[in-house]
């Protein structure tokens, strides 16, 4: 790995692998609670976006609480499987996924409630099964806002710093993602390589919610036309 590009590589790296975990979950999670009603469920789905009003470092704390050596979830990880997550990429991973998390929920909930509920029972008095209703009406219908969710999940576990700097800390090379990198290179008066990483994270976010935007203005006129 070309040591003047490991920040982007990993950055890169860490987006992808929390988006496609946080779409995955959000996706069925959000499913599940516009389905279904239960006690606590408002609780629950408060929790699901705490990390979106909390302080980065605060989020980035408590992770060091339960992944950290004496935390009940790192111990055990180190205990069964040998695995430790503080200082690591997989501790930048477990950090991105957590405070992308809500904007990938918030989405798929978004997008799930606004299903006109009369396709879906129209296929249900037909026969389908819920999985068949699920990928062929729901998925479909709601495909729109779980891509915004996808998208904006990327462009925040790529720019994750707080959260991020707490667990994963910095190891050149290992977990120097390019929030970081910019960090240090400020700390260490090497201005020049942090306006490198600033103009290279900027054209990224910019480049994702301009695409976004695109594609969102062209499936509303998509939309408009088919009326």
């Amino acid at each position: 790995m070309d040591s003047n590009l490991t920040p982007l590589l990993l950055s890169l790296k860490v987006a992808a692998i929390s988006t496609s975990v946080v779409f995955v979950v959000g996706l069925l999670m959000a499913r599940l609670l516009t389905q279904k009603e239960f006690w606590g469920k408002h609780f629950l789905e408060s929790l699901i976006l705490l990390p979106i009003v909390l302080p980065p470092t605060v989020v980035g704390f408590g992770l060091l609480l339960a992944f950290g050596k004496n935390g009940f979830l790192g111990q055990l990880l180190y205990d069964m499987f040998g695995i430790q997550i503080v200082f690591t990429l997989t501790g930048a991973v477990i950090a991105s996924i957590v405070v992308s998390f809500p904007l990938m929920y918030q989405s798929a909930q978004a997008a799930f409630t606004g299903i006109d509920r009369r396709f879906e029972d129209a296929a249900r008095t037909m026969g389908s099964s819920e999985w068949r209703v699920f990928w062929t009406i729901s998925f479909p219908l709601a495909w729109p806002g779980l891509l915004a969710g996808l998208v904006l999940s990327f462009a925040r576990g790529l720019g994750e710093f707080g959260a991020t700097l707490m667990l994963a800390g910095y190891i050149p090379g290992k977990t120097d993602t390019i929030p970081v990198a910019i960090y240090f290179a400020v700390e260490a008066g090497q201005m020049d390589k942090a306006m490198f990483w600033v103009i290279v994270i900027v054209a990224l976010g910019m480049g994702t919610t301009v695409w976004l935007n695109w594609w969102s203005r062209r499936s509303m006129r998509r939309f408009a036309n088919t009326k």
